[in-house]
């Protein structure tokens, strides 16, 4: 038996660049990970087959993690057979990549179990058809991204704020998402990545400089998660941002004591996740006796 973390991740801004002819859009957007993980278990077995803890996710071949383990068993003509245990932390369509990063972890945990001796950069196509942001979670740390966000420039980004998340429980569809957003062209030359590194100390600067081109559209369309954005400024973030197409919005903050009274308060309505400045998510793949325990939601 093998144990894998699926850490989430958040959007420190995103840009809608342009649709392009193939239906997918150009955007850029920095990914970083935060101490938030679903836990996958992979058992040896005849067939591949899925159980989640969660009763609303499919079991079948519309799951990424089948999707993975099938596109891996029928490409290396592999004899042995999976079964992936699924314990659930990470909300459902709350713009944090779970089902990305549960894809990810099983192509990781797969080549360790079948003993396929694939490098990262072999499983970056497989990866990529699964989904855009798959690849990210192949490797730890943060990353700069652009293409349809495959195509990644990892940095050290060495966050030094506590980060409250909070999921207003809603699900939000990206296809939807992609396909109303309304698309304005980026007036600034300077990436995303070089604003985050160029204002590290001071997070109220990204106000006018670090935008999500979602917003516009989820803050009309779902008040909720516009609620959720204005709460976190009243509780003292210093800066508050939906991530990638939402629902779930986040705060920075620099005081512990401050993030968890934010956090005290928003959860008397909301699910709420806190990171610790300078996060590092460990290893994913742990020895086989191991058994991590699960996230622990704030």
């Amino acid at each position: 038996m093998m144990s894998i973390r699926a850490y989430a991740k958040i959007n420190l801004g995103l840009r809608i660049l342009r649709r392009r002819d193939d239906g997918y859009h150009e955007i850029e957007t920095v990914f970083h990970r935060v101490n938030i993980f679903d836990e996958i278990r992979l058992l040896p077995s005849t067939g591949i087959s899925l159980t989640s803890n969660n009763s609303n996710l499919p079991v079948n071949a519309d799951n990424l993690c089948i999707r993975a383990a099938a596109m891996l068993h029928e490409k290396y003509a592999v004899r042995d057979g999976v079964q992936i245990q699924l314990t659930k932390t990470i909300p459902v369509g709350a713009g944090l990549g779970g089902g990305s990063s549960d894809a990810a972890s099983t192509l990781l945990g797969l080549n360790e179990l079948w003993k396929l001796n694939l490098r990262n950069e072999d499983l970056a196509a497989p990866a990529l058809q699964l989904g855009s942001d798959v690849p990210y979670f192949l490797r730890q740390g943060a990353a700069y991204a652009t293409g349809r966000g495959e195509k990644l420039d990892f940095f050290d980004l060495d966050l030094p704020w506590w980060i409250l998340i909070v999921y207003p429980s809603i699900h939000i569809s990206t296809a939807w998402a992609y396909q109303t957003a309304d698309i304005r062209y980026p007036t600034s030359n300077i990436s995303l990545k070089q604003i985050l590194l160029d204002n590290l100390i001071t997070p109220r600067r990204y106000l006018p400089l670090l935008p999500n081109d979602f917003e516009p559209l989820i803050l009309r369309t779902h008040p909720i998660v516009a609620q959720v954005k204005k709460r976190l400024y009243d509780l003292g973030a210093e800066f508050a941002q939906m991530t990638g197409s939402g629902s779930s919005v986040y705060g920075l903050f620099v005081a512990e004591q401050d993030v968890k009274v934010a956090s005290d308060e928003l959860r008397k309505s909301f699910e709420v996740f806190i990171t610790p400045p300078r996060f590092k998510s460990e290893s994913r793949i742990t020895a086989p006796e191991a058994h991590p325990p699960s996230a622990e939601k704030s």
